[in-house]
């Protein structure tokens, strides 16, 4: 079976094409706004599945459905179901890192997962917890994001150590303090600390002790819009050492990047991260205890001292994103023949 028609939700995005077949056609809404990248596929809308559900053989659901009710979801599963369209859904999060509380993604994905024909997940840890909820996950996992997945060359070890606030999502560990310990490590281990922050949240009053200490020369502060993926690549490699501020989480594609660039990972003991790559180095925090800054602090000392981390073996990771867009072909073809 092959040629299989395949709608990922969302239609594009560097995971989901890194781990589509060749063998398959990708059907989509055409192309993406690029003043709204993260805008909803319009096929969640009910009337734009109906009119588009004959074109598909097979729905991959990864992420973008927040906007959605539990009942919405379930009337949309539905309606794939009534015409004959497996689901497949890849659980990446199994804690929204846009969500206060815990509560509206685990209704969610029930639904998804309930009404999944396959289930796919990244690590092994990930596979056990939505056992728990009496589903089997594949287990696969996360591919090179480049291509071909090779650093480039580094210009030393720079000793620079960075923490992207982004925008301040939800799941961003509380400004001062996540900063502060960071400095700590890094003034211990004779490093320099930069601190990048999108304008919109600049001036916010979480920010003030890091604003701060950029005026008492302590860090660097970059303000500046979004990256885009290259800029990101531009930034991960200027970095020896990425530290991920995260209050909860699962698992992070900003992580395989560094992987395969070559630089270190400081990240919090939450989610799975160390099962994606067992270099990380990892810190304490728990979302109801807070964080252990004296855990983030060692942790970054840790990684500065060990130096240069050895970067992913460019064959290796091609052969494994090769056998994980073999292993989703398979779940395509088992999933549209048992849909029919």
């Amino acid at each position: 079976m092959t040629g299989l028609r395949i709608a990922s939700f969302p239609a594009t995005h560097p995971y989901v094409e890194a781990v589509r077949p060749p063998e398959v056609r990708p059907v989509s809404p055409g192309a993406v706004d690029a003043a709204q990248p993260w805008a909803p596929h319009p096929w969640w809308e009910p009337a734009q599945l109906r009119q588009h559900v004959a074109d598909m053989d097979v729905a991959h659901v990864h992420f973008g459905y927040d906007h959605l009710s539990p009942p919405q979801l379930a009337d949309w599963t539905a309606q794939l179901r009534a015409s004959g369209v497996p689901l497949v859904l890849t659980v990446h999060d199994l804690r929204n890192p846009h969500h206060d509380t815990p509560g509206l993604h685990t209704r969610q994905l029930r639904v998804l997962l309930e009404s999944a024909a396959e289930v796919v997940t990244l690590t092994p840890g990930a596979a056990a917890v939505i056992g728990c909820w009496r589903r089997a996950a594949t287990v696969l996992p996360h591919p090179a994001l480049l291509d071909p997945p090779a650093a480039a060359s580094r210009s030393g070890w720079s000793r620079r150590v960075g923490v992207h606030l982004k925008s301040l999502r939800r799941n961003v560990i509380e400004p001062d303090h996540i900063i502060a310990a960071t400095a700590r490590g890094v003034q211990a281990a004779g490093g320099e600390l930069v601190v990048d922050v999108h304008p919109d949240v600049v001036d916010r009053p979480e920010l003030v002790g890091v604003r701060r200490c950029a005026a008492e020369g302590r860090l660097e502060l970059r303000v500046h819009e979004r990256f885009d993926d290259a800029d990101l690549v531009r930034y991960l490699q200027w970095l020896d050492v990425s530290v991920l501020p995260h209050r909860f989480g699962t698992h992070s594609g900003w992580l395989e990047l560094c992987r395969d660039l070559g630089t270190r990972v400081v990240a919090p003991d939450c989610g799975f991260y160390a099962e994606q790559w067992p270099a990380v180095h990892l810190y304490g925090n728990h979302e109801q205890r807070g964080l252990d800054e004296a855990s983030l602090s060692g942790a970054v000392a840790a990684a500065l001292t060990a130096g240069p981390v050895t970067v992913a073996d460019p064959r290796e990771r091609v052969a494994e994103r090769d056998a994980v867009r073999r292993a989703h072909l398979e779940l395509y073809q088992r999933a549209a023949a048992a849909g029919r």
